[in-house]
């Protein structure tokens, strides 16, 4: 290929950065071209993964396929191509009345990611993964056949590209079901914990809310390690809101979103900022209890809000690492876990704990499994791969295991579950890595 499709690339948190070849194409041949003239091949959409995962050789960028097919308004039924974002969906969709099953804490993500991640969000004890809500995509295969697949046709490459991580090849288009809704808003209970033994009862309590998520200060040691704040929310109906939000409930007004306009400097983001950041963080709600509406986009994408918010970390970068432990063993797991990010002074900004439900046999290559779930964000530093390794250990004692979408540097025992995946065709910088680690 030309030598000026090669650039530098990385995903969003700016770490690793390498020189790669990039191309996108929204012509079919184009693309079979593409396959046929290159190996280590990986598809890429809008970079929002974290770490290595969607880095290779050669790039596919599907930011050309980014057409709408159809939209069956009666039976809630969306047909796009894999490059369209759901922020893009979002905006179709909501007026309508619809909304996305599931969805992560970003909009910014691609359909095609969101199938090779299989994405889970806030409601995975309650409806599962994205994949619950498949129900095709067309799949362009190492030998530039383009596949259908679904739960009847060619079953087997449908569920191994579902969490495949890409590695069975550039998935073209899908269809997909959404769920009703009379508005776009949550009502939301915010309940404040101050430690772990209340999060994890009341994570227990709120099994019936639909969505749940927990902010949690990962500095806290003794008996207030755990301190957090509990999100629980449901989508409401018109006649819950209040008189001012009932006149156009499934119309948002437009939000002016700033901008971070330049990397912070390192020593800005330290152990102290971060402890300073959690106090703020927690005290801001006076209350023990706070019941309220907000827009889906204050609920679901709070990050959002702010354009380019990974520059906050510094042209360094930063990880997410993302673990989640079986539930018998997650109270105990997740302490330990903190007590030794708090040991270690790489404090985390954004921490945040979920449970996740049973998930679906089928879906071999889904991260989840019953149990808690902990993300957290570290700046890349010289201490960070002894605490990740030491994170690692304790993951593996209870059973765990890492998210590949975030993963960029953990062991190949807690990332190597997928199967049916081993093609010489597609190949990302992630696999190699966890190849090479057997």
């Amino acid at each position: 290929m030309k030598p000026n499709f090669i650039q530098k690339v990385t995903n969003w948190g700016n770490f690793p950065v390498v020189e790669k070849e990039i191309k996108s194409e929204d012509s079919l041949q184009k693309i079979i071209n593409f396959i046929d003239n290159s190996n280590e091949i990986i598809a890429r959409g809008n970079g929002r993964c974290y770490g290595d995962a969607s880095l290779s050789e050669h790039i596919f960028s599907t930011k050309r396929l980014n057409k709408f097919i159809s939209f069956d308004r009666l039976n809630g039924v969306l047909e796009c191509e894999s490059g369209v974002l759901l922020s893009e969906i979002l905006e179709v969709i909501v007026p309508q009345g619809y909304f996305l099953f599931v969805t992560p804490g970003t909009k910014f993500i691609t359909v095609g990611g969101a199938i090779a991640s299989d994405v889970h969000g806030k409601n995975h004890h309650a409806e599962g993964c994205f994949s619950e809500y498949l129900i095709s995509f067309s799949l362009l295969n190492e030998n530039g056949n383009v596949l259908q697949c679904s739960q009847t046709e060619n079953v087997e490459k449908f569920w191994s590209t579902i969490g495949g991580m890409g590695l069975t090849g550039i998935i073209l288009s899908a269809k997909f079901k959404l769920k009703n809704i009379e508005t776009a808003y949550i009502r939301q209970e915010s309940i404040k914990a101050e430690n772990l033994d209340e999060i994890f009862k009341l994570f227990d309590e709120s099994e019936n809310w639909t969505y749940n998520v927990a902010w949690i200060d990962c500095l806290q040691t003794g008996n207030n390690i755990g301190r957090s704040i509990l999100m629980r929310g449901e989508h409401a109906f018109r006649h819950q809101l209040p008189k001012n939000l009932q006149d156009n409930p499934l119309r948002l007004k437009k939000k002016l979103n700033p901008t971070v306009p330049f990397y912070f400097p390192n020593f800005l983001l330290n152990n102290l900022t971060v402890k300073i950041f959690n106090l703020l963080y927690f005290n801001k709600q006076r209350n023990k209890e706070v019941k309220s509406y907000i827009d889906y986009e204050t609920f679901f994408y709070p990050l959002d809000a702010i354009n380019d918010w990974n520059k906050i970390y510094g042209k360094s970068g930063f990880i997410q690492y993302q673990m989640v432990i079986p539930k018998e063993k997650g109270k105990e797991g997740m302490r330990k876990i903190l007590e030794t990010i708090a040991k270690s002074g790489n404090g985390s900004f954004l921490a945040v704990l979920k449970l996740f439900g049973e998930n679906n046999p089928n879906a071999y290559n889904s991260f989840p499994v019953e149990g808690y779930t902990l993300a957290l964000d570290f700046k890349v530093n010289a201490k960070l791969k002894n605490l990740v390794e030491k994170l690692d250990k304790i993951v593996e004692e209870y059973g765990g295991r890492i998210y590949l979408s975030k993963d960029s540097m953990s062991k190949s025992s807690l990332t190597n579950y997928l199967q049916n995946v081993q093609n010489p065709k597609f190949v990302s910088m992630q696999h190699k890595r966890i190849i090479n680690n057997n």
